[in-house]
């Protein structure tokens, strides 16, 4: 998320590098695409709530947060300004879901259910801004962020659903949990590319 390819260009030698900050992409990436495949299989009720609820306070949201730190000081809007915004995402995730659904009877759950839409719209903004910026930085990172906004859109629909009520179909909340594993799995390749990429001194994995 460096570059106009999503990333660095291949560095030198990690000895001969003169910068004393390395690039924060892998950390940041990594953080968001595993725990939004956590999140996936979450919505689509194949796991529970403890591991992701776990990744959404450190990996997903911390070492983030500590990404996005890293970006702008190297002078990255678009990558720190991202990595800090989903950072901040998965804490408040974790805070919103713990009132509204683990610690909440059924009843509030519904009641919540407009809440948890609001909180999604929102997101769904953040995420559009970035993806009209995002084709200048490769196919990978516009990727992730087409699927992120749809991702968005869909729980919105969904959240609203159960706060009007309306009893949604296990098949329905397999696709859109599908839908999100899809752009936590691109988020993975794209740290994956930037760390093989960086490590080898070469574009092995173009993205």
């Amino acid at each position: 998320m460096e570059s106009a390819h999503g990333m660095q260009e291949a560095p030198p030698k990690v000895e001969e590098k003169p910068e004393w900050w390395a690039s924060p992409a892998t950390l940041g990436l990594m953080g968001f695409g595993t725990t939004t495949i956590l999140a996936g299989l979450n919505d689509g009720g194949w796991i529970l709530w403890g591991s992701l609820l776990s990744m959404a306070i450190f990996f997903g949201g911390a070492a983030q947060v500590i990404a996005g730190i890293i970006a702008l000081r190297k002078g990255n809007m678009f990558a720190g300004t991202a990595f800090i915004g989903y950072g901040m995402f998965w804490l408040a995730f974790n805070s919103i879901v713990t009132v509204y659904v683990v610690a909440a009877p059924g009843s509030a759950l519904t009641t919540g259910g407009y809440d948890i839409a609001a909180f999604t719209f929102v997101w769904f903004m953040f995420t559009f801004a970035f993806l009209i910026n995002a084709p200048k930085h490769g196919w990978g990172i516009t990727a992730v962020f087409l699927t992120l906004t749809i991702a968005f859109l869909l729980l919105t629909v969904q959240w609203w659903q159960v706060g009007a009520g309306n009893v949604l179909s296990m098949n329905l909340y397999k696709v859109i949990g599908g839908e999100i594993i899809l752009t936590g799995a691109l988020a993975y390749v794209v740290g994956l590319a930037d760390l093989t990429n960086w490590n080898y001194g070469r574009r092995i994995i173009p993205v």
